[in-house]
């Protein structure tokens, strides 16, 4: 066989080996690769959408490093993926919270006002009680839901800066004394089996199983465990509406 011959019936062969060893190494490599799990998912209790506003953050820990406005967009973005709500921004809040002249919130009323303010259901406080971001971090917190009673119908939206040059521009109806609040409180400390379970738990869909860190992700950076510890709470707080919707 000549060389000619041998290039033209002899190469196109080993090529075509080459390429289908190549394939099925991509295969196998990609089968043994875990795939994303599924996140959990949340459901607000009910059939009729809610929309619900974050207030900022109340730092009981003693760390001055917290940002309280970075923990209420923690809270935010776990809000958001709960099925059935809308979720009004912390800056939005922070807006009427100057138009009314406080820092936090410190009655039912107020809560029920800024409700009005904003044309939300529902205000949503964090309060951030325990905070270590040491190995293994430390996350203590707790979230009120301030609901707006059902007799009130959702006023129109009102600019905050126009309330601001004039106050007097909405007038609160009368409010009836009741207690529309639900409050869960709860530590997170990542040295327990039982919460390093949840975490493992809370990871599946959120962290690449296939890089180095994995679950470890969750409790290496401060702020996504922060983040684990609001999406407990909250579906601990929507499980108890269930359970009060129920009764």
């Amino acid at each position: 066989m000549t060389n000619d011959s041998f290039k033209d019936e002899v190469m196109p062969k080993i090529r075509m080996t080459v390429l289908v060893t190549s394939f099925l190494a991509f295969a196998i490599g990609c089968s043994s690769q875990k795939p994303y799990g599924e996140e959990e998912q949340l459901f607000l209790p009910g059939t009729h959408r809610q929309v619900w506003a974050v207030a900022p953050a109340i730092n009981l820990s003693g760390q001055s490093q917290i940002d309280p406005l970075l923990q209420s967009d923690l809270v935010y973005q776990e809000l958001q993926k709960v099925h059935g709500l809308t979720v009004i921004p912390v800056d939005r809040v922070v807006e009427v919270y100057a138009s009314l002249k406080i820092d936090k919130v410190q009655s039912e009323r107020q809560a029920y006002d800024i409700c009005r303010l904003l044309g939300c259901d529902g205000l949503v406080v964090p309060t951030v009680t325990a905070y270590d971001p040491y190995d293994p971090p430390k996350f203590g917190a707790s979230v009120q839901l301030f609901v707006k009673p059902g007799t009130f119908d959702r006023l129109p939206k009102v600019d905050p800066r126009a309330l601001e040059r004039n106050p007097t521009a909405v007038a609160p109806p009368a409010m009836p004394q009741t207690h529309n609040m639900a409050q869960v409180v709860e530590m997170y400390d990542a040295s327990d089996g039982t919460v390093l379970e949840a975490v493992k738990a809370y990871a599946k869909g959120r962290t690449d199983p296939n890089k180095p860190l994995g679950v470890d992700e969750i409790t290496v950076s401060m702020d996504r465990y922060c983040a684990f510890g609001y999406h407990e709470l909250l579906s601990e707080l929507l499980d108890n509406l269930d359970e009060a919707n129920a009764g």
